[in-house]
């Protein structure tokens, strides 16, 4: 089974500040890296670091040969990632010392997808392969559109939130994720709960709180670990990417709900986006460590 993702691929700039800047404040950061990030390179990394096969579709530009040889080096293909001119998107990220955040994201070769090699992409794909999409770049609706006709499952992640995109792929969707703020703001632009809406399953988070997911079976809880975080940037990624390949690897829901929580919680004791997404090793021995 394959995995096929739809996402943005980012060069990410965090800066470790004192706290997140007020507006019109200016303020001297104590630390800089960069590194890999997007959400959709984010998702493609954490479903490959869980196990899955993973190809990722998206776009970078001319400079953007270091980001394609990263993700290989973190075990995802990379055939169907195609250079345009537009430059590599990029993403401004300040990062407080309780790990919180807040981030500029310029999308440049992120909304610049070949068409082309998105057909030649899903067109590989098997009855049963799944396809995952956020709404960081265009043409999510065109793949979600032909991986249905192909009979793939599509997990939507909505974030960073559009209604109007996010409207039009409810339909195609077959699992959604989002938080809760993205779900209050999907709930007001479509006046529905989350119990109306068109998706079969349903993956609410709560950060701290962990979350819920919501089926035809009705409404369960998930825990989250508690953990000291250092960066919160990619979390939310990490879960999508690590619930979508224990879902293809046929795990019930609520194994692949904890085992997403806790790659999500390992990734925010570390520092940086794609690169500190734990491996399935490291989370399965730090589920063995909990009670």
């Amino acid at each position: 089974m394959t995995l096929f993702c739809l996402g943005s691929i980012n060069l990410d700039h965090v800066y470790e500040v004192p706290h997140l800047p007020e507006p019109g404040e200016t303020l001297l950061a104590t630390a800089h890296a960069t590194g890999l990030g997007g959400k959709g390179a984010n998702q493609s990394v954490a479903a490959a670091q869980a196990g899955a096969s993973v190809v990722h579709i998206g776009a970078v530009g001319p400079e953007g040969a270091w980001a394609v040889a990263r993700l290989q080096a973190l075990g995802v293909k990379t055939g169907y990632v195609a250079e345009v001119a537009a430059p590599t998107a990029h993403a401004i990220i300040n990062v407080d010392p309780k790990g919180e955040n807040a981030i500029v994201v310029f999308p440049g070769a992120n909304m610049e997808q070949s068409l082309t090699s998105l057909k030649a992409a899903l067109l590989t794909a098997k009855r049963g392969d799944m396809l995952v999409l956020q709404n960081e770049t265009n043409l999510g609706l065109e793949a979600a559109t032909l991986a249905r006709s192909l009979g793939l499952t599509v997990l939507y992640a909505a974030a960073p939130f559009d209604a109007t995109a996010t409207k039009a792929l409810l339909p195609l969707t077959d699992i959604l994720v989002l938080n809760a703020v993205e779900l209050a703001q999907l709930t007001k632009a479509t006046g529905q709960s989350a119990q109306e809406l068109a998706p079969e399953t349903i993956i609410i988070t709560e950060g701290a709180k962990g979350g819920r997911a919501i089926t035809s079976a009705g409404e369960a809880r998930f825990a989250a670990f508690p953990v000291t975080a250092r960066d919160t940037t990619g979390a939310g990624d990490t879960f999508t990417g690590y619930l979508a390949a224990a879902l293809l690897e046929g795990q019930s829901l609520q194994e692949a709900l904890r085992l997403a929580a806790a790659a999500s919680a390992l990734k925010v004791t570390k520092k940086g986006t794609a690169d500190a997404i734990p491996s399935r090793g490291d989370v399965n021995s730090f589920l063995r460590s909990q009670p």
